[in-house]
């Protein structure tokens, strides 16, 4: 993969408003790479001053939908879902930007929502022509392969975390890249995509709206169309089929240290539960377990009706129990 100073010109098409700012003027690094002919665009946090000094990779997969990179509103800027700076005193932070999605988003025009993209604009092509499991991991790796080379990275640990989809693909990344050192899954589903969207279905299912059992000739519509990445249902069938390949079976093969956090509320709780009863009865002493318990997919606590409370943020304690697990892990 060589470097790149093209840029991906119809990343902003489908937005109004165009950048303002650029990743450096926000504090990153930003580098260009090529994939398959699509330019890959690399954002690197690492703790100012300390830009040159050799550190491990922290390498963040992130969830669904083609948003922007980095967005920000005035001084605050969102790329993480944590504090970027607890973790820049030990690793360079590294993300990956979505395929024809823009890199950098000024939030300001969109207040007080903050929703950037109307409900049911399409996404950008670009996007849904490469949004599936095997692009990204594949992508990945050679980003990480790159990356090897630069004199700022320490060979010594490379730690891979990814929450909701980002953790199936960090999940195959650590099986088929072994010099990742360690795997943090987050707010996966082990048995898949389609048991999460069925499970939540079925809690609102009724007689006369049998969401879930849908589900079910929707499924055999995915595997008839699994090639197709034709956006006709949302996703395509090529990204709902890639992405709902249980996750279990890349699991059980990792012979690294994993940690497996999720939501006790989420609708992939009992699946991740019952990965934390296989890792016990196999004896996967590889594996660490933690449930937020009353949370929701993104750690928020939820009600009796599943409505989350969006003013309490456990995200923080999240990404400090995370970074204590790598301590105690880190060799």
């Amino acid at each position: 993969m060589k470097k790149t100073i093209t840029l991906l010109c119809s990343c902003i098409q489908f937005f109004v408003f165009g950048q303002t700012k650029t990743p450096e003027e926000l504090g990153f690094r930003h580098i260009t790479y090529t994939y398959q002919g699509d330019v890959v665009d690399v954002i690197v946090k690492s703790k100012k001053g300390e830009e040159n000094q050799p550190k491990p990779l922290f390498f963040f997969c992130q969830g669904s939908l083609p948003d922007p990179t980095i967005k920000y509103l005035g001084d605050r800027v969102l790329v993480f879902p944590f504090d970027m700076e607890i973790y820049a005193e030990q690793y360079h932070l590294v993300i990956v930007g979505k395929p024809g999605s823009p890199l950098v988003l000024d939030l300001a025009p969109f207040a007080p929502s903050y929703q950037f993209r109307q409900a049911g604009e399409k996404v950008p092509q670009a996007y849904t022509d490469r949004n599936y499991l095997s692009y990204y991991v594949e992508r990945n790796i050679e980003v990480l392969q790159a990356l090897a080379q630069e004199e700022w990275v320490s060979s010594d640990q490379l730690v891979v975390a990814g929450h909701s989809e980002g953790s199936t693909i960090g999940a195959k990344m650590a099986l088929l890249y072994p010099e990742i050192t360690h795997l943090i899954y987050s707010g996966g589903n082990p048995m898949g995509r389609i048991m999460s969207i069925i499970t939540e279905y079925r809690y609102g299912e009724t007689e006369a709206d049998q969401r879930a059992e849908h589900m079910f000739d929707h499924w055999q519509w995915i595997l008839d169309n699994k090639e197709s990445v034709t956006d006709e249902r949302g996703d395509s069938p090529r990204a709902t089929y890639e992405f709902s390949e249980p996750s279990f079976d890349v699991l059980e093969q990792l012979k690294i240290p994993v940690l497996v956090t999720y939501g006790s509320k989420d609708w992939s709780a009992p699946f991740n539960d019952y990965l934390h009863l296989e890792a016990l009865r196999k004896g996967w002493t590889n594996f660490t377990f933690k449930a937020y318990i009353g949370t929701e997919h993104n750690f928020f606590p939820v009600n009796e009706q599943y409505v989350p409370d969006h003013k309490v943020r456990n995200w923080p304690k999240v990404a400090t129990d995370w970074l204590t697990w790598l301590t105690v892990n880190g060799e």
